[in-house]
């Protein structure tokens, strides 16, 4: 490990607004504030949004920013990244910032019923060989249940055609409400199910939609088309997993590991 990520974990241990538990350490000690994100961390009862796989905070912070009742909470397994966003909120002074650092697979050990109000994941790695590891998968979906409020909305922001399609499928076999869909988000070309008054964009959105992390900066310029989908999550009725085969990303995104041989993928 560098001499710079040392100093970034030494330095991250002392902030007041990052929980670090990794798998090998939830095995043996319970996390103690589940149920209770709000009286004991954020010491009011504004509604919690999650960012699963944030990375280095942008969109965490940014969205903090823009709604200062709301509380956010970044989640993510590598501490180098989520050390820039966890150092930019303290420095700002938004209160209403955390970040979790843990496995995604356990996220339902962190949290209890109901005490999530919507989840966003922004550029998620598609995980084109395996859906189990997807986290738009019915394997996540379960899990986000255990703490998702009835009817609690998810954000899918990407880059990934292979991903965006998928989880199109996913929603429709499993018949989950579509509230705003778009396949060229800076286009704005939506769908044809987000071409009515309601769902059209207005200006808070717009800005929320326009907070753009690193490696989505490196993809606008390569002229990929970033596609964005919201959803609610009903908390019961059994869901399926869609059985198609889906053509893979024909691209290599920025610093992922090259695709698969293979053209097409379930």
């Amino acid at each position: 490990m560098s001499k710079g990520k040392l100093q970034k974990f030494a330095e991250m241990e002392t902030f007041k607004n990052v929980f670090q538990y990794p798998f090998s350490v939830m095995s043996e000690v319970p996390f103690e504030m589940k149920g209770h994100w709000r009286e004991q961390y954020f010491h009011n009862d504004n509604p919690i949004v999650l960012e699963l796989g944030c990375g280095k905070g942008e969109y965490t912070v940014g969205l903090a920013r823009v709604y200062p009742n709301i509380n956010f909470i970044g989640v993510d397994i590598k501490g180098a990244r989520i050390y820039t966003g966890a150092k930019q909120a303290l420095e700002e002074g938004l209160s209403n910032v955390a970040f979790l650092r843990t496995s995604i697979e356990i996220i339902d050990r962190f949290f209890d019923t109901n005490e999530v109000q919507e989840i966003w994941l922004t550029f998620s790695d598609p995980q084109m060989k395996n859906y189990h590891k997807r986290l738009t998968s019915t394997f996540f979906m379960n899990r986000y249940r255990h703490f998702l409020i009835d009817g609690g909305i998810v954000h899918l922001k990407t880059d990934s055609n292979f991903l965006f399609t998928y989880t199109t499928y996913m929603v429709n076999v499993n018949s989950l409400p579509v509230l705003f869909r778009t396949e060229d988000l800076y286009g704005n070309e939506l769908s044809e199910d987000s071409k009515t008054a309601e769902n059209e964009m207005d200006e808070k959105t717009r800005e929320i939609l326009g907070i753009h992390t690193y490696y989505e900066n490196q993809w606008i310029e390569r002229g990929l088309n970033i596609k964005y989908m919201k959803f609610q999550l009903p908390s019961v009725g059994e869901l399926r997993e869609p059985e198609v085969e889906i053509e893979l990303d024909d691209y290599r995104s920025y610093k992922r590991p090259k695709r698969s041989g293979l053209a097409t993928s379930k």
